[in-house]
């Protein structure tokens, strides 16, 4: 299709076979029609390899293969990729119809940018609706306070993926943002007001199972943006901010993460940095003062609560 870049898709997986079929279906059903999709699975023991099988024919490469984690995965992934648009799907979420060619046409419009995203649908194990993460038009050093946009939603031009040095290996949560750190500091980024992605929030996945580990390797960023030369200026510049933004991302992990008393500890040191920050978080930080001591029946209330002000 001389008219459409190619647009280069990949799957990480492992043992996600309960949700992977469906994250397959969402890429290939897109009818973009000149797109490459590439999985990488990390010796699966589901059967996730089986459901691959089943589409080998619509892919352009796929493995299984011990690999040492995500990053690896989708650095792997983006070896084989041709794509001068590329994204990676995670293999418990999935595209919603008309993302990818709403994403192509949005960085079509904006030649200089180097990466967009969109809006995320958060869903359950089950598929039900838990809320809609919506973002703002964020810029390098709104990325380096900490706020932070939905992955699945994300789409960039590969050339400022392999300029900003591809995913760094050496995180396991974090290693999204670190990477849009990198291509925010190479070109602008946009953000486009549209659903293209859900992502699923369950049992099993990192943002729960391992949810303190996200604020542990948040700090490590902000460690890394202190000693970068194209962001150390700006992290002197704005350090109470970005400390502020830091506590804030972690507060928030732990609270979900079932650590109450440790979250408002975070929450506080926000506060102390930059009061605006944590402040944002009000509602939560009242559900977790609530869940501290022993009114865990909040929960359910706060998220019929959040489900109703996304309906509105």
């Amino acid at each position: 299709m001389p008219n459409l870049p190619l647009v280069s898709i990949i799957t990480p997986s492992y043992n996600q076979a309960a949700f992977i079929e469906q994250t397959i279906q969402s890429v290939l059903d897109q009818g973009y029609p000149n797109l490459e999709y590439i999985i990488v699975d990390g010796a699966s023991s589901d059967g996730s390899q089986k459901i691959i099988k089943k589409y080998e024919d619509k892919l352009a490469w796929w493995v299984s293969e011990p690999d040492h984690g995500q990053a690896e995965a989708i650095n792997k992934g983006m070896a084989h990729a041709n794509g001068t648009i590329a994204a990676w799907l995670n293999s418990d979420d999935y595209y919603l119809p008309g993302a990818i060619a709403a994403a192509v046409a949005a960085l079509n419009a904006a030649p200089g940018t180097g990466l967009v995203y969109g809006e995320v649908l958060a869903v359950d194990g089950a598929g039900q609706k838990i809320n809609t993460l919506r973002y703002k038009d964020w810029n390098l050093k709104d990325l380096m306070c900490f706020n932070i946009i939905g992955q699945p939603a994300v789409f960039f031009r590969k050339e400022i993926f392999e300029r900003a040095g591809r995913l760094d290996t050496h995180y396991h949560c974090m290693l999204d943002h670190q990477l849009w750190l990198r291509m925010a500091e190479l070109a602008p980024i946009h953000y486009v007001a549209e659903l293209w992605a859900a992502a699923r929030y369950h049992a099993a996945a990192k943002n729960i199972a391992q949810a303190p580990e996200f604020g542990r390797e948040a700090y490590q960023v902000a460690d890394w943006m202190r000693d970068q030369p194209g962001l150390a200026d700006l992290y002197q510049r704005d350090r109470a901010k970005i400390l502020a933004g830091v506590h804030r991302f972690n507060g928030r992990y732990l609270s979900e993460g079932g650590l109450p008393g440790k979250s408002l500890q975070c929450y506080a040191r926000s506060f102390l940095a930059y009061p605006p920050t944590p402040l944002r978080d009000w509602k939560r930080i009242l559900f977790t003062m609530f869940s501290l001591v022993g009114f865990n029946q909040i929960e359910p209330v706060y998220r019929r609560y959040q489900q109703k002000q996304q309906t509105k």
